[in-house]
């Protein structure tokens, strides 16, 4: 039976942008074809070329949207109102482990390693957790302990087991009572005795 045409559908160009979320989820990038989101957003075919410039400015926008909602979520973590150490602890544990944010996350990332244009999103998104994180923190922490929720976050991903929950908290508590770091020496001719 063929699907009902929508002849007013003023949702389809976000329909086919949650569409081609979930076709990246199940299948890469590579795996992902007008055909394969218009079918999962239940669209004509001819609709993704009448919304996107081709699959490359579709991945694009559904990349962005991804990072906004990801950034979102970040966001609300660290304005709960929760000391920064309990939220950063609580965003690894508890929002990070959706598999499919996982996989979407390491797709955009691999792809951003190639294509600059995708690096331009990826950078962005990072700026945006450092300066939520700097809202709490100095700059140089809030990249190391931006750098720590990153790497947990590829971790999890690629890790055939769970991270342990302790070594993540004890791992934000350091970054975060650590003592600073003392400026290191200016480089020039030794003093004189």
């Amino acid at each position: 039976m063929a699907p009902a045409v929508r002849r007013h559908d003023p949702h389809r160009r976000s329909r086919i942008v949650d569409a081609c979320l979930d076709v990246i989820a199940a299948h890469g990038v590579a795996g992902t074809s007008h055909r394969r989101v218009a079918a999962a957003a239940d669209v004509p075919l001819g609709s993704m070329t009448y919304h996107f410039d081709g699959l490359d400015d579709l991945l694009l926008v559904a990349f962005a949207r991804f990072a906004e909602q990801q950034s979102a979520r970040f966001d609300a973590h660290l304005t709960a109102g929760t000391p920064v150490q309990d939220a950063v602890v609580a965003l690894i544990r508890d929002n990070l482990t959706d598999q499919r944010d996982l996989i979407l996350t390491q797709e955009l990332y691999t792809l951003a390693a190639r294509e600059p244009s995708f690096r331009v999103l990826t950078n962005a998104w990072m700026a945006r957790s450092r300066a939520t994180l700097e809202r709490h923190l100095d700059p140089s922490t809030a990249r190391m302990l931006d750098a720590v929720i990153e790497g947990v976050t590829l971790h999890r991903a690629l890790d055939t087991e769970e991270p342990d929950p302790g070594v993540v908290e004890e791992a934000v508590r350091r970054i975060l009572v650590a003592d600073p770091v003392p400026p290191a020496p200016a480089a020039g001719p030794a003093p004189r005795a």
